[in-house]
């Protein structure tokens, strides 16, 4: 689905490009063909989930 040249690096990688943001709605449309969202969780190209990986507040401080 990308079409930059180099190609970016596979969904689990850093580096992607988003290529449709929609900060009213929580989510972003990654080159690669992932959607991340606000609540740092995503749903992969290939149809698999990341679960959420937020830092407790307690421990941001």
């Amino acid at each position: 689905m990308c079409s930059h040249q180099p190609s970016c690096p596979a969904s689990e990688a850093t580096g992607s490009h988003v290529v449709s943001a929609h900060p009213e709605q929580g989510w972003s449309l990654l080159c690669d063909g992932s959607i991340v969202f606000d609540d740092s969780g995503e749903l992969l190209a290939d149809g698999r989930v990341v679960a959420p990986h937020r830092v407790p507040l307690a421990m941001a401080a």
